[in-house]
C-alpha cells in the first residue's frame, strides 16, 4: 500500500522542521546497504549532532522548494539518496560519515548544502579540517589567559628590578667615594 497525501505532507512538514534546525545537510547514495548499515550509520551521526533521513527525493524536492537555503540541493537528487542533517558538529559528522563509507565501501557522497550554497565533497572534506567548537573555545581562552599571566609576570619584575637597582645605587656609590679618596691620598 502507497502512501497518502496526508501521509506525504507529514514527511514533507518533518523535513522541512528538520532542515530548519540544520546547519548542513549532505546528500548520498545508500544503494547497497542493509537496514543494520543504515542503523549503524545514523547510530554513528546522532553521537555527532546529526541525523540520517531517509526518503523520496520527489519529497525532499517539495520540502525545499520554497527554501532559498536548501533549494541548492535539488542538483544532488537522483537515484537512491538519503540525507545527513547536521545540526552541531559539522567536521565531526563529516569524519562519521567518511569513516562508516570507508568501513562500508557501499555509499557516495554527492555533496552537500551550506548556507544556501552547494559545497563539493572537496568543500565538504575542507570542513573536517576546521577546529571544532570546543578546540576553537579553548584557544580564544587560551589567549584571554595568556594576556593576564604576562602582564602579570611583567608587572612582577618590574620591582624586582627596582629594588636590586636601589640595592646597587649605595654600594656603587661607597666604590665611587673609596675610589676618590684613594685618588686623593695618592695625590697628597
Amino acid at each position: 500500500m502507497g502512501r497518502t497525501l496526508e501521509n506525504k505532507k507529514e514527511i514533507v512538514a518533518e523535513l522541512q522542521k528538520l532542515l530548519s534546525t540544520a546547519q548542513l545537510a549532505m546528500v548520498i547514495d545508500f544503494k547497497g546497504l542493509s537496514v543494520a548499515q543504515i542503523s549503524d550509520l545514523r547510530d554513528r551521526l546522532r553521537e555527532k549532532g546529526a541525523i540520517c533521513k531517509v526518503t523520496k527525493n520527489t519529497l525532499m524536492r517539495i520540502a525545499v522548494e520554497n527554501d532559498e537555503n536548501w533549494q541548492p540541493m535539488t542538483q544532488f537528487l537522483k537515484d537512491s539518496s538519503a540525507f545527513l542533517l547536521v545540526q552541531e558538529d559539522l567536521g565531526g559528522a563529516i569524519k562519521a560519515y567518511k569513516a562508516f563509507q570507508k568501513d562500508t565501501k557501499k555509499t557516495e557522497l554527492r555533496g552537500g548544502v551550506m548556507e544556501g550554497r552547494a559545497l563539493s565533497t572537496a568543500e565538504l572534506d575542507a570542513i573536517t579540517e576546521l577546529p571544532t567548537r570546543e578546540e576553537l573555545i579553548a584557544r580564544i581562552a587560551g589567549a584571554i589567559n595568556a594576556v593576564p599571566t604576562k602582564l602579570a609576570v611583567g608587572t612582577n619584575a618590574v620591582p624586582k628590578k627596582l629594588a636590586v637597582g636601589i640595592k646597587e645605587v649605595p654600594s656603587s656609590l661607597v666604590r665611587a667615594v673609596k675610589a676618590v679618596s684613594e685618588k686623593d691620598q695618592e695625590a697628597a
